[in-house]
């Protein structure tokens, strides 16, 4: 299953989502990739991929200048794989405009893999075309928001991207949920937040929520996921739940306690 995580908006905890979730998925014994579609390479950064060694990345795979199998890298998690991302990717966007099947190159290269239970998408913040080809590809897409004021805002555009890709692009492409993430539960403002969210979006927004928690945010500069860096921190065990949660929803046949 492909999984996109999408927003437009940065600082959500999008790619912060996408490392220790692909983690957790990892640690209960499926095969994932990650797939860093953002240029700043986050993702890569996070999971200790140095940047000397993503000679082959997304951008050279999304113009056709290498397969897919040829820009997988091992992380430190054992059963977790990342194609990184690189600087060049910054340019793919003007790039794409002028090749053949501009939206479908990442779904066309995907396919070609076969290895992997789940592969995770980190999406750059932003609706261009290295998002959409990301939403081509996947199966489902999670929505990182985050619990705060403007929190809706900028989704309804979002939801309006999926659909319209849904109807002319993918038209396998669902919501698998939109989870809250930096939620803060000493002010009331998160939790009025998560309300207007639950009241507009219902079982879309999974139950798990993702505090703010300082060892999340130390982590990616030892490159390495929170799960790793301190398994017991609460935003760890939060994403634990998430993934429990996640493959609730996609009646995923695995063993829960093994995460």
């Amino acid at each position: 299953m492909i999984v996109a995580l999408a927003n437009q908006k940065g600082g959500v905890g999008k790619t912060t989502t996408t490392i220790n979730l692909a983690t957790a998925l990892a640690a209960s014994g499926l095969r994932v990739l990650v797939v860093d579609c953002d240029p700043q390479g986050n993702a890569s950064t996070g999971l200790g991929i140095d940047r000397k060694a993503r000679e082959i990345s997304t951008y050279q795979v999304l113009i056709g200048d290498n397969d897919a199998a040829e820009a997988i890298l091992p992380t430190c998690v054992p059963g977790l794989m990342i194609m990184p991302s690189a600087s060049a990717l910054s340019g793919a966007e003007i790039e794409l405009v002028e090749l053949e099947q501009r939206t479908h190159r990442l779904a066309n290269a995907l396919a070609t893999l076969d290895d992997f239970d789940f592969i995770l998408i980190d999406c750059p913040p932003s609706l261009g075309l290295l998002t959409v080809n990301a939403l081509v590809a996947a199966d489902q897409v999670i929505v990182p928001l985050q619990a705060e004021f403007f929190a809706l805002e900028g989704l309804s555009q979002l939801l309006g991207t999926i659909e319209r890709v849904r109807g002319k692009l993918n038209p396998r492409l669902k919501l698998l949920g939109i989870v809250l993430t930096m939620v803060d539960r000493r002010n009331r403002l998160s939790e009025n937040v998560a309300e207007d969210v639950r009241s507009v979006m219902g079982a879309k927004v999974f139950d798990t929520m993702i505090p703010r928690n300082v060892r999340l945010s130390e982590a990616p500069s030892h490159g390495l996921p929170a799960l790793l860096y301190d398994h017991r921190c609460a935003g760890s065990e939060a994403y634990v739940a998430l993934a429990r949660e996640m493959l609730g929803r996609t009646r995923t046949a695995i063993p829960v306690e093994a995460i």
